[in-house]
């Protein structure tokens, strides 16, 4: 009869752990998301001096660009949704390569080891190993 009951508690914990992931991650972006009460794509649509630098690797940065990005990365988590945007997507930005222009522009405070993403796959990892261990 344990047996039963612990796997319950398991699957419980891994389904209330899912649905604060996807509440953390989308269930936000109805009020206040990654770049608070700035529009996403509008916030793209400042960085449009940065596009052709955001394409190739080797492309100059304008001074213009470098100002802007340096602005921008007083929040990373707002720079990563707006690489990940639709109008970054469509304006042809390799985030890859959009990453670099803050090294690129020689800006001496930047985050280092910021990851873009990936919440929900912090909990379904944390639960899988939980289950691993439980079992």
């Amino acid at each position: 009869m344990e047996t039963p009951v612990k796997y319950m508690c398991i699957l419980v914990f891994v389904v209330s752990m899912t649905i604060a992931g996807f509440n953390g991650v989308y269930g936000t972006s109805n009020y206040y998301g990654p770049c608070g009460k700035h529009d996403i794509e509008k916030e793209a649509q400042k960085l449009a001096p940065c596009t052709y630098a955001a394409k190739y690797f080797r492309a100059p940065v304008s001074e213009r660009c470098c100002t802007i990005m340096e602005k921008k990365l007083s929040n990373p988590s707002c720079l990563c949704a707006i690489l990940q945007s639709r109008t970054a997507y469509n304006a042809g930005v390799r985030p890859e390569v959009a990453v670099t222009i803050p090294k690129r522009c020689n800006i001496a405070v930047r985050p280092v080891g910021h990851k873009c993403g990936g919440t929900f796959c912090i909990i379904f990892i944390a639960a899988v190993f939980i289950i691993i261990l439980l079992t």
